[in-house]
């Protein structure tokens, strides 16, 4: 779902990034107050996994198109709405300069897209409402598909809505939306199931690492309250250590885009494909100063344009472009939080 600088005026995008912006000071501000450094490494291997999942489009059948997953609705069950959602930032960021993923111009409206419905609708309201009265597997799965449903279908709304705004006539609303709606719900579905997947793998052997688990309510829950039903509880629910689970996340993202992007599917996602659906094979274009300085920050700055090697098609470039990417995440996560002093102890 990542737009392309044509899809945008530079007033609309304007606002995009003062909507996006707002959302992320409002972030900065929220977590700043937090006393939890252990999320600082948590934060980077979930940029990292998202980043590296998002390279893999998965093909939906009968379509001619594929999917990727978004990653809003899982980063917001990890790490919190207002985490996830600058780990986000960070990913689209990376994505954006280093890769040429989505237009530079269309950064703010590709954060708002992807980021905000994912990580505050998708975790402020339907994680945090379903898991208030504790914790359970079928809770897990249904917040997993809701969520990404729901936020996926608003994405899809505001890419139309977007370019509707702007004036962009190639792209009729109706037609366009006719398109959008229906292959981002078919792509909602399939990342509802991957991120069911993880959240339950977490649930199991870790459980709280997930946003608002509490311990104590899901040990009562389990039929007792004291000293040894705390002890064998714990034993029982935490089947690894927190350092070993964000460790196999770790390893997971380091596979998923070092080996498995060679499996993604060559289908155009599900934004590419509704315009072809729309417009045909008309190739939609933008003329200005500004978007040809946005063009030319990308083409200096992304060192592997669509991931891989400058004037390569090289299957090694994306696989080194899915390490690189991930390593980048990380490093951006970590830095930012020391830098900007999230998470910190109070003296």
């Amino acid at each position: 779902m990542h737009m392309a600088d044509a899809l945008i005026t530079p007033a609309v995008a304007g606002g995009m990034y003062a909507c996006s912006g707002a959302a992320m000071c409002y972030s900065v501000k929220k977590i700043k107050g937090l006393e939890e450094p252990e999320k600082i490494p948590v934060m980077g291997v979930m940029g990292a996994f998202v980043f590296a999942a998002q390279m893999i489009n998965f093909t939906i059948p009968g379509t001619g198109s594929s999917g990727h997953l978004c990653g809003g609705v899982l980063m917001s069950a990890v790490l919190g709405p207002e985490a996830g959602f600058l780990t986000m930032i960070g990913v689209l960021l990376v994505q954006c300069l280093l890769f040429a993923d989505g237009g530079l111009l269309a950064l703010g409206a590709n954060i708002w897209n992807m980021a905000f419905y994912g990580c505050f609708i998708g975790g402020l309201l339907i994680w945090k409402c379903t898991m208030k009265r504790g914790m359970s597997r079928k809770k897990v799965i249904a917040a997993s598909f809701v969520g990404c449903i729901l936020t996926l279908q608003l994405g899809a709304f505001s890419v139309v809505l977007e370019t509707m705004i702007s004036g962009v006539t190639q792209l009729p609303p109706g037609i366009f939306l006719a398109a959008m709606q229906p292959i981002h719900l078919a792509i909602g579905l399939v990342e509802g199931g991957i991120t069911a997947a993880v959240l339950l793998f977490l649930y199991e052997m870790r459980p709280e690492l997930l946003w608002g688990y509490n311990g104590r309510t899901a040990m009562e829950k389990a039929g007792g309250s004291g000293e040894r039903e705390q002890t064998a509880y714990r034993k029982k629910a935490a089947r690894l250590s927190a350092w070993q689970t964000v460790g196999v996340l770790a390893v997971s993202a380091l596979v998923i885009g070092g080996l498995l992007s060679q499996a993604a599917s060559a289908y155009p996602d599900g934004l590419e494909w509704s315009i072809e659906r729309t417009i045909g094979g008309e190739e939609i274009s933008a003329s200005g100063d500004i978007y040809e300085a946005a063009a030319d920050v990308q083409e200096a700055a992304a060192l592997f344009p669509d991931y891989g090697f400058r004037e390569s098609g090289s299957a090694v470039g994306t696989s080194f472009s899915g390490v690189i990417g991930g390593i980048t995440v990380i490093g951006l996560c970590v830095i930012c939080c020391y830098a900007l002093r999230f998470f910190r102890k109070r003296r």
